[in-house]
């Protein structure tokens, strides 16, 4: 989704919202994914283990809103109604990873798209 909004941000392309962006996700930035994966890989037993970001869920507005202050373009926005599946909130709870694992996300969302943003070359887009 990071990618998909800023690919379509970035090319003035609208953006289908289903609410009002009130609604709060748990990002992570795949980096830390891949290292909670690779440290998963150690002789545990069977051990069911979410990796997330667990601390602070952040509004798709407030998504959005980052994404328009470090590209200056400005979404646009196709508000639909709320799905009636949808969560309100979701969060991972990271407390057995942080004590089987050792681990924690390092990248929080601002930072993750900052890099992502950055590093826009590397995208498969031309802008």
């Amino acid at each position: 989704m990071p990618y998909r909004f800023v690919k379509w941000i970035l090319k003035g392309t609208p953006i289908t919202l289903y609410g009002d962006g009130t609604q709060a996700r748990d990002f992570t930035y795949v980096d830390d994914i891949a290292r909670g994966t690779i440290l998963a890989e150690k002789p545990l037993g069977y051990e069911i283990i979410n990796l997330g970001g667990g601390k602070e869920p952040v509004t798709i507005n407030q998504f959005i809103a980052w994404i328009e202050e470090l590209t200056g373009k400005k979404a646009i926005i196709n508000y639909q109604p709320n799905h009636s599946a949808d969560m309100i909130e979701t969060m991972a709870n990271i407390e057995k990873a942080k004590r089987l694992l050792v681990w924690e996300p390092n990248v929080n969302t601002l930072k993750g798209l900052r890099i992502l943003i950055e590093n826009k070359e590397l995208l498969r887009f031309k802008v």
